[in-house]
């Protein structure tokens, strides 16, 4: 008795890659086979050749704002983002400028008569 043998190829997805700096951004688009991960998409979208400071052992990644591994699979229309280490901690800034502005009062409300 002759089996029939099933060979699926997987489909292709559109999957766009982001990287952005401070002055300039770069969203690449294209058609990747369903079962690429978050890494293969990175390297298969050439942003690492556009973007050589990018270290994916150092970069954390995304897929639409929320945090991925490299390892996860895409779907179709999935957002992959690299993002670029924090300069200053966010929680250091804002004390820092409600210290300022806090300061700032001060000094107004001194200066009144």
């Amino acid at each position: 008795m002759l089996k029939s043998l099933l060979i699926t190829v997987p489909a292709e997805v559109r999957v766009e890659v982001v990287y952005a700096l401070p002055d300039r951004q770069r969203l690449i688009s294209l058609d990747v086979a369903e079962l690429l991960t978050v890494g293969e998409a990175i390297e298969q979208s050439g942003i690492l050749q556009l973007f050589p400071e990018i270290d994916l052992g150092v970069a954390r990644v995304g897929i639409f704002s929320q945090l991925a591994a490299l390892d996860d699979r895409l779907r179709e229309g999935d957002r992959v983002e690299i993002y670029r280490p924090l300069i200053a901690d966010p929680k250091a800034m804002r004390r820092e400028r409600a210290a300022k502005k806090a300061a700032e009062e001060k000094k107004r409300a001194s200066l009144q008569p």
